[in-house]
């Protein structure tokens, strides 16, 4: 592996309160063990050497656990939203003095069953600055964002998805730092304003996987997370 991975670890996680009140989502444990840990433990499987965590909510309490990665084999940077929340885009933007040129971007809360390998060597053999892992959900976890049809990404819109989106964002994707330039210092944005401004213009990669995610954003993902960690055994 090549690329770092990029966190996305800053939210208020509001859907999974009253837990999160007082730990931040990536400390809440999952079948024993802090669900930040079991992350990491899985990138450094996968060959992961560098990893950049972006923490907001009590992230000081993530870098008082995590520390500086050796534990778990990683080199792990922090960049810290500061005084306001910046969002996903955001956060990434202000970390990008830590960042290699490109990087992988995975959310803090999901737990994914992917070849991180296979997906850099599907980045490198495009032409495009962008890639996105995509799963086919028909609305089954949450509603469909992505309509990919004859092997290509045509559209990607988290906010105004439409009928003929069959397709979800999986959880990771592949992002290089010239895409950031233009979104000023400090502004709060969201990642997705990048991912569907690339889709509309075919800037953006399709990777279909056929294996569901796991997530802890809601109670309910939780419980599922739990279930598999608890009767699949570590990371198959």
């Amino acid at each position: 592996m090549t690329m770092p991975v990029v966190i996305l670890a800053g939210g208020l996680a509001t859907r999974l309160r009253p837990i999160t009140e007082q730990i931040p989502k990536s400390l809440v444990e999952v079948a024993g063990e802090p669900f930040i840990s079991r992350q990491l433990k899985y990138l450094e499987q996968q060959g992961i050497k560098k990893v950049t965590l972006c923490i907001g909510y009590l992230g000081e309490m993530v870098q008082s656990v995590i520390g500086d990665g050796s534990q778990f084999g990683l080199d792990i940077t922090y960049s810290l939203d500061g005084g306001k929340l910046l969002g996903t885009g955001g956060a990434i933007k202000k970390a990008l003095p830590l960042l290699d040129e490109t990087f992988f971007v995975l959310y803090g809360d999901s737990f994914l069953p992917i070849n991180f390998l296979k997906v850099e060597e599907k980045y490198t053999a495009s032409s495009k600055p962008a890639l996105m892992t995509i799963f086919r959900n028909a609305n089954q976890w949450d509603k469909s964002n992505v309509s990919y049809v004859g092997g290509k990404l045509i559209k990607y819109d988290k906010d105004f998805p439409s009928p003929d989106m069959a397709y979800i964002d999986y959880g990771l994707g592949i992002l290089s730092k010239k895409l950031f330039y233009s979104y000023d210092d400090d502004k709060p944005f969201d990642l997705s304003e990048i991912y569907r401004s690339l889709s509309l213009k075919s800037d953006l990669e399709g990777y279909p996987v056929d294996t569901r995610f796991y997530e802890i954003g809601s109670h309910q993902g939780l419980k599922e997370t739990t279930h598999y960690f608890l009767n699949r055994g570590e990371y198959e």
